[in-house]
């Protein structure tokens, strides 16, 4: 019996391993999802017995059926010792989960000793997702509307890449997959879910594109589109863009008519777009001279936003009006606008402390900082700017003007502007031509600070060397070093004043200095090219002006140093080929022409020759050698009467010269116009009656022409002759008694100096008779370097001889003329 009462004894020590038990079980009479599946709930619910409110039953009746256990029923043992009451009911031998309960990982029904597994995640992985299906027209318009978007994002992105063409593609490409898109919504029957946003992103980007490719009508058309569609909102905001594209177009009325419209409607809160299509509208006005109404605006937005532009916008429009008294209340109001940038004292590090040293050094050069500097920059180089127009109005002089304006400058925040603008008025002094003036002004900043003292010092430097006083010149430079060492410009000009002393040596020296302090200083490495050329150290010259040209693209004189040096170390090629890129800069550069001109000729191209020298011909007229190189490119191509204009124009320049009128009866002679041949020859003998030349064609004229002049030109002819003769023994003589003097060396120094005299005299002499044809030899004005055509005259032989001794002996005939006087002549 004993053992029959303990089967029924649970002792509680044995059942403290689960704790929980119990709680699994679930009276299915609170279920109430499964009510639609207990089939006596429905039949209740269909007939009477179902209307009738429901009665409490206790646990352990049966419903329909079904019976309920209890904690009293026989089937589930007593949870417990304590008597725990059970909350779950068993259904089949199988006891329904709480939720909660089973979330936690907590049951009573888990076998000792299995693994805590609160997910489920021992019964294996999940099933696989549904795939979903494309085909249908809705995941369809989704796919459509992804790739507008794509579309969109590819265009902006091509945008900032630089690729506008592309970047208006991907914008059209975008716009047709759109309206393709909302047909289909439209055929679908869904064309209350189309997307206005994308609309608008596909339209404003295309006007955007459309704009950026200056294709101004279709952005035009493509903003009217949204700003139309009352479905947008702010779309009169994009009135904005419009009326930048008619800025663009110089439709400025209507500018002003949209900049207006997009003002009315922004609201008083967006400040900040307010004032800047007011800036806009300001422009406008100025641009069609309407200077009162954008003075308007402009007051209007130094009164609520100042800042720099407008401010010296406003000066600008006083300036065209004419107000003095408001352009100086305008310029100190330009002077008193905040620039919001902290003092430079920030970054100036602590001896003391090595981290803030540190941190001050990393930010001293950040995108802040640049971007600190440039409006500073900005702000100063407006100031400058005004201050330099304002100046020569504002009172009497220009001096009290501009004293006006640094007075002013010496009160603001702008203080070390102050004697830049002092610099700035010596500046404009020399710009005026009043040397003395700007000296002076320079001379008072000899005690100021290093800074201005160096810059002034450089200015005076720069000074004195254009008027050719080099001692002051290198004074000031030497002034200049002393205030900054490191000033390239001080040294670059100090480097100058040795160059034109012929010290090539010493100069590179400066020049390198000045590029080692700013590697960036042009004038220097120019200078310093120069120097190297000087010196014959072409490889080094090379060097410089091919990094000059890196730096300056398109400066033609860098260019032209280069086929110089190309030139001179025999690569035609190369100098032809920088000279080709310094006519594409410089198209109307006549010397550059020429240059290329004699570098074809010497290749022996005639007509590329031909070509670049009529060119420079056209752009100058006056050049020597050219007139001469196409006056003989004529007559060796026997168009001796094209060749007569350039005689005619050589005459024009050089009128004392016979030769140039020669050379035209020689044309008419050549040409078969005897007439017009003999009488030129008759006005060059009367201009020229000493011309042997002249008067043995006019005696060869006159005697195939059977003309009765002939005996007297004849007789001329002797009597020039009979004067050659004389000059000849005087020239012989004078070198006899030279020389007997120089052997003897006893002639007092009144006679040596007579003596000296008469030899220099007598060599000119002898040069000019040696030079001088003979009786029976044509006049040859034509030269074999430069030309390879010569003038031969059909009624002598021909006389060749090359282009350095004809300009040899032309010079020294000019100069042998001018010293012989009139005692040689004849009497």
């Amino acid at each position: 019996m004993s053992s029959k009462m303990m089967e029924h004894v649970h002792l509680a020590a044995e059942e403290e391993d689960d704790l929980y038990s119990g709680y699994n079980d679930y009276n299915p009479t609170f279920d109430s999802e499964e009510l639609d599946n207990d089939p006596g709930f429905q039949q209740a619910v269909k007939t009477s017995h179902g209307r009738r409110p429901p009665t409490a039953k206790f646990p352990g009746t049966a419903i329909g059926g079904r019976a309920l256990g209890t904690s009293f029923g026989s089937r589930v043992p007593m949870a417990s010792s304590m008597g725990r009451p059970m909350t779950g009911a068993v259904q089949d031998g199988a006891a329904r989960p709480m939720t909660a309960v089973r979330a936690a990982g907590y049951s009573s029904a888990m076998a000792r000793g299995s693994a805590f597994d609160p997910l489920g995640q021992s019964k294996g992985p999940a099933p696989p997702l549904e795939i979903k299906n494309e085909d249908t027209p809705e995941e369809k318009m989704k796919i459509l509307e992804r790739k507008v978007n794509d579309l969109i994002e590819e265009s902006c992105m091509a945008h900032g890449h630089g690729d506008l063409q592309l970047s208006l593609e991907k914008a059209k490409e975008a716009g047709r997959k759109e309206r393709a898109l909302v047909r289909q919504r439209e055929q679908t029957g869904t064309a209350d879910t189309i997307n206005l946003d994308l609309t608008y992103s596909v339209l404003f980007n295309l006007a955007n594109q459309y704009a950026n490719n200056d294709m101004y009508p279709e952005a035009l058309n493509t903003y009217q589109v949204i700003v139309k569609n009352k479905m947008f909102s702010n779309a009169g905001l994009l009135k904005v863009n419009m009326a930048n594209i008619y800025f663009k177009q110089k439709n400025y009325p209507k500018a002003i008519k949209f900049y207006r419209m997009a003002l009315d409607q922004i609201s008083n809160a967006h400040k900040e777009l307010r004032i800047k299509i007011m800036q806009n509208i300001a422009v406008v006005f100025t641009r069609i001279g309407k200077y009162s109404d954008a003075i308007t605006s402009l007051e209007h937005i130094m009164s609520e936003s100042p800042n720099i532009k407008t401010g010296y916008n406003l000066i600008l429009c006083y300036y065209a009006i004419g107000d003095r008294e408001r352009m100086k209340k305008a310029f100190q109001k330009l002077i008193s606008v905040p620039l919001g940038i902290d003092e430079e004292d920030k970054y100036t590090p602590p001896n003391d402390d090595p981290h803030t040293n540190l941190v001050i050094e990393a930010i001293k050069n950040d995108q802040l900082h640049q971007m600190e500097r440039e409006k500073k920059a900005m702000a100063e180089k407006f100031i400058m700017t005004a201050a330099k127009l304002i100046a020569p109005i504002i009172e009497v002089s220009f001096a009290a003007g501009f004293d006006w304006c640094v007075e002013m400058v010496k009160t603001s925040q702008y203080v070390e502007l102050a004697n830049d603008l002092e610099i700035n008025k010596a500046i404009t002094y020399l710009r005026q031509r009043d040397f003395n003036q700007a000296v002076e002004t320079l001379k008072m900043f000899e005690k100021k600070d290093t800074r201005v003292k160096s810059a002034a010092a450089t200015n005076l430097s720069f000074l004195y060397f254009l008027e050719k006083d080099l001692d002051q010149a290198d004074r000031y430079a030497d002034l200049a070093m002393v205030a900054d060492r490191y000033n390239p410009a001080a040294l670059t000009n100090k480097g100058n004043t040795v160059f034109v002393r012929h010290d090539y040596e010493k100069a590179a020296e400066f020049y390198k200095e000045a590029l080692r302090n700013d590697s960036s200083c042009t004038e220097a490495l120019y200078n310093l090219g120069l120097t190297y050329k000087r010196l014959g150290r072409l490889e080094e010259s090379l060097d410089c002006f091919t990094k000059l040209h890196a730096i300056l693209r398109n400066c033609a004189q860098v260019m032209y140093q280069l086929a110089s040096l190309y030139e001179t170390l025999e690569d035609s090629n190369q100098a032809i080929e920088w000279l080709m890129q310094m006519i594409s800069v410089t198209p109307t550069d006549p010397q550059a022409l020429a240059k290329l001109g004699e570098l074809y000729d010497h290749e022996g191209d005639k007509s590329q020759a031909f070509q670049y020298y009529y060119e420079s011909f056209r752009y100058f007229p006056s050049n020597m050698d050219v007139i001469e190189w196409l006056g003989a490119y004529y007559i060796d191509t026997q168009f001796c009467e094209k060749a007569i204009h350039y005689f005619e124009r050589a005459a024009l320049i050089q009128p004392t010269q016979v030769k140039w009128q020669l050379m035209v009866a020689s044309c008419y002679r050549r040409s078969g116009n005897y007439q017009k041949a003999l009488e030129t020859y008759k006005n060059i003998h009367q201009k020229f009656p000493d011309s042997v030349e002249c008067l043995r064609f006019l005696v060869r004229l006159c005697s195939d022409m059977g003309l009765k002049e002939v005996q007297d030109y004849a007789t001329k002819l002797k009597k020039v002759e009979k004067m050659k003769e004389k000059r000849e023994q005087r020239v012989k003589s004078g070198r006899e008694s030279s020389a007997r003097s120089r052997r003897e060396g006893s002639a007092s120094s009144d006679s040596g100096q007579s003596s000296h005299g008469t030899s220099a005299k007598g060599e000119r002499l002898s040069a000019r008779l040696r030079a001088l044809p003979g009786s029976n030899e044509p006049y040859e004005a034509s030269s074999q370097r430069d030309i390879d055509a010569s003038y031969v005259d059909p009624l002598g032989p021909q006389l060749e001889r090359p282009k350095t001794a004809a300009k040899k002996r032309a010079e020294e005939d000019e100069f042998a003329d001018e010293e012989l006087g009139d005692d040689l002549l004849p009497e």
